[in-house]
């Protein structure tokens, strides 16, 4: 009997896998139920209960600097996480009108964290003081693939808060700093083993900062807690994607560059070790966990000659959560977009759908 291929092997557990995954959702219990099972894949179960959170520690916000750029108010903010834990952000303010507005949580995708979706350095007071140059990163002319889509969310009347993304930007560990000065070498890999080794994931670990991010918003004055979105870019979309199955105060969801199938991304190529959540295909395949978003309103963004997430299985995605939505009965709730380019941001609908979204006046 011949040796039996690597590739035969890898496929035949992909089938497997997917006969107990048709069961368990054709058995599909609660969406609280599927929430649970998903905190206890991220590993943040001890944090996350159904559908609530268990007392967290006080944020304990502190203003670092303050910036205007392009008449956008820029105020650099640290604030507590998990106990123990700080961690920075970018919060953009557009000119003021009267009344809360709605606001956006920007998760950017892998690269130099808050930088790229913003398209500049960061302040040097927020430099860790082992590495003086972390804050100082190159960024590309007109933002690179992000095209500064936090400054261009807050162009159209949205606070948006960009947090620094754990093992990005200036939340590198020092060695990566050291031999990446310009900031476009990731700590995932080191992190995401270490946390694993401990039960832990980095999907879970960023998803739960990006909650205690929407924890933030809702503690100023000038936010509408009732109009809350995320836009989430390639990474970053899966920490988008995530936080708004697990938490609800997100009313609406744009997902660049990441929608697809784990058979044709993740496991097609080699990509981030972020991407990896043990058991997680087991319970669904990514457009079954996207899905659960619905019936809330959601934006794919796909580009025509992305190489990361390619088209065709974009599209597969975009159909299948489609149903999903149809069978909710709000098939006028998702909306997608196939833009001219390859892995990055477009905007050219996303941007105004989602300032639309947000605006509604039914959406409190």
């Amino acid at each position: 009997m011949p040796v039996t291929h690597a590739e035969d092997i890898l496929q035949r557990i992909y089938e497997d896998s997917a006969n107990r995954r048709t069961a368990r959702l054709n058995a599909e219990g609660s969406l609280q139920q599927r929430r649970r099972q998903l905190t206890r894949l991220l590993g943040i179960d001890h944090l996350v209960v159904s559908d609530h959170r268990l007392p967290s520690s006080p944020l304990a916000p502190a203003l670092l600097a303050v910036e205007t750029v392009e008449d956008l108010r820029l105020e650099w903010i640290e604030y507590t996480t998990y106990p123990g834990v700080r961690t920075c952000a970018c919060v953009l303010t557009p000119p003021q009108a009267p009344g809360p507005r709605p606001a956006v949580l920007a998760c950017p995708g892998h690269g130099r964290g808050i930088a790229d979706a913003i398209g500049r350095p960061l302040p040097p007071k927020l430099a860790r003081p082992s590495a003086p140059s972390s804050a100082g990163h190159p960024v590309p002319q007109g933002g690179g693939i992000h095209h500064r889509f936090a400054i261009e969310l807050a162009r159209r009347g949205m606070i948006v808060i960009v947090p620094e993304v754990f093992g990005l930007g200036v939340r590198r560990l020092a060695d990566d700093d050291a031999v990446d000065p310009v900031g476009r070498r990731s700590s995932c890999y080191r992190i995401a083993t270490h946390l694993l080794m401990h039960g832990q994931t980095l999907a879970g670990f960023r998803t739960y900062e990006a909650m205690r991010a929407l924890d933030y918003l809702r503690t100023r004055a000038e936010v509408d807690a009732h109009r809350i979105g995320v836009f989430g870019f390639s990474g970053g979309g899966l920490i988008a994607m995530l936080t708004a199955v697990l938490d609800e105060r997100i009313r609406a969801v744009v997902l660049s560059g990441y929608a697809s199938t784990f058979r044709d991304s993740v496991l097609a190529a080699p990509h981030c070790v972020d991407n990896y959540i043990p058991d997680l295909l087991e319970w669904g395949e990514m457009p079954d966990w996207i899905g659960l978003i619905a019936p809330r309103p959601l934006f794919l963004e796909m580009g025509a000659t992305d190489a990361v997430f390619p088209l065709p299985s974009a599209l597969d995605a975009a159909a299948a959560v489609r149903a999903r939505y149809e069978a909710l009965g709000a098939p006028d709730a998702i909306a997608t977009d196939v833009f001219p380019g390859g892995h990055e941001i477009s905007g050219r609908r996303s941007f105004d759908w989602l300032a639309r979204q947000l605006h509604a006046a039914d959406m409190a």
